[in-house]
C-alpha cells in the first residue's frame, strides 16, 4: 500500500514538474528593445538601422521592438529623451551626432550605445577607436580632420581666397574640434579664419550679415546643419544670394544647392557597422570589445548649377576629381 502511495506521489510530482517545464519552455521570450535617439524624425540613420536589422532577420513587433525618440532639432530636449529610453530599459541605444551621443552617454553608463559620431575619441566617448573601453562603440566619420582637404578644394577654385568663414553649431560639443581643425588648416594656407558659432537656424541671417561685413570669400559649413537639422538648402540659398562659395561634408549639402561637398560616405559606413553591432550586442558582445569603425570611401560632389548662379567657373582639374557633378 505504501509502495502504491509512494509511486502515486512520485508520478504526480513528475507530471507537475513536466507540466511546469513545458509551460516555461513554451513561454515566449521577451523581444529585445532597441532605442533610437536622433536630432530629427527624418534622420537617415534610423532608416538604415531598421533596414539593416530586417536584413539580419529581425522583424519589428515580432522578435524586436524599436523605440524611436527625436528632438526635432532642439538640443535641449535630448537629455530628457535619453532618460526616457533608459527608463524603458532598452537593450541597446543607437545614437547619431555628438550632442545626441553625449545625451545618451550622460543618461547611462551600463546600457550599450551604438553611435554614429564625427570624432568619438576627441569628444570623450571612447578611449580609443581600437579599444573603446566602455559602453559605447559604433562609427567615426573623422570629419573634423578633413578641414585641410576642404580648404585645399576651396583654394583650387578660388586661388586668391584670403578669408574663410566657418558656420558651427554651439549645441554640438564636437563643434570645437571642427573649429580647431579648420583654424589650423587656414593658418597653413595663410587664410584668415572667421568662426561663427550659432545656437540655431534662427541666427542664419545675422551670420551671413557678419560674413558680408568681414568680406568672407568662402564658407565652410559644419555637417550637423545639413545632416541632422535639414538646413542645407536654406544655407545654400542664403549663400547663393550672397554669391558665396560653400563646402560641407555630406553629399546632401551639394545636392541641396551647396557648391561642393567632400566627406565620407556615411550611409555606406552606417550600413556596414550599425545594424551589425546592434545584432552582436544582442547576442552577448560587449561594446568595449567592438572597435569603432571608420569610413573607407569618400565622396566629392560639385553643384555646377550653383557655380553658374554665383558666377564661378570650376577648373577642369577639380572637375576631373569629382565623383558627381550636378548640372
Amino acid at each position: 500500500m505504501i509502495d502504491r502511495r509512494l509511486t502515486f506521489i512520485v508520478i504526480t510530482t513528475l507530471i507537475i514538474l513536466a507540466t511546469a517545464f513545458t509551460a516555461d519552455a513554451q513561454q515566449p521570450k521577451k523581444a529585445p528593445t532597441i532605442g533610437i535617439l536622433t536630432f530629427t524624425s527624418g534622420d537617415l540613420m534610423a532608416g538604415v538601422v531598421r533596414q539593416g536589422l530586417r536584413e539580419l532577420g529581425y522583424v519589428e513587433g515580432h522578435n524586436i521592438v524599436i523605440e524611436h525618440r527625436f528632438a526635432e532639432g532642439k538640443a535641449d530636449r535630448l537629455p530628457d529623451l535619453a532618460a526616457e529610453l533608459v527608463r524603458l530599459k532598452v537593450d541597446v541605444i543607437v545614437a547619431r551626432s555628438s550632442p545626441v551621443v553625449q545625451a545618451a552617454k550622460n543618461a547611462t553608463s551600463t546600457i550599450p550605445i551604438v553611435m554614429g559620431s564625427a570624432d568619438p575619441v576627441g569628444s570623450g566617448f571612447v578611449a580609443s577607436l581600437a579599444r573603446p573601453g566602455g559602453n559605447i562603440t559604433g562609427t567615426s566619420s573623422i570629419m573634423p580632420e578633413l578641414a585641410g582637404k576642404r580648404l585645399e578644394l576651396l583654394r583650387e577654385i578660388l586661388p586668391k581666397l584670403s578669408r574663410v568663414a566657418f558656420l558651427a553649431h554651439g549645441g554640438d560639443p564636437a563643434h570645437r574640434l571642427f573649429l580647431k581643425e579648420a583654424d589650423e588648416a587656414a593658418k597653413g594656407f595663410r587664410i584668415q579664419f572667421q568662426p561663427l558659432v550659432l545656437s540655431g537656424p534662427e541666427e542664419f541671417e545675422g551670420a551671413f550679415s557678419a560674413m558680408a561685413k568681414e568680406r568672407a570669400g568662402a564658407l565652410i559649413v559644419q555637417p550637423l546643419f545639413s545632416i541632422n537639422l535639414g538646413q542645407g538648402q536654406r544655407i545654400a540659398d542664403l549663400a547663393t544670394k550672397s554669391r558665396l562659395p560653400t563646402i560641407s561634408d555630406p553629399r546632401e549639402f551639394a545636392e541641396a544647392g551647396g557648391l561642393m561637398s567632400y566627406g565620407p560616405d556615411t550611409l555606406a559606413l552606417w550600413r556596414r557597422a550599425l545594424p551589425v553591432y546592434v545584432d552582436k550586442i544582442l547576442k552577448g558582445a560587449k561594446p568595449a570589445d567592438l572597435p569603432v569603425q571608420q569610413p573607407t570611401k569618400f565622396e566629392f560632389v560639385i553643384n555646377l548649377k550653383t557655380a553658374k548662379q554665383i558666377g564661378l567657373t570650376i577648373p577642369q582639374s577639380v572637375l576631373y576629381r569629382a565623383d558627381k557633378a550636378i548640372k
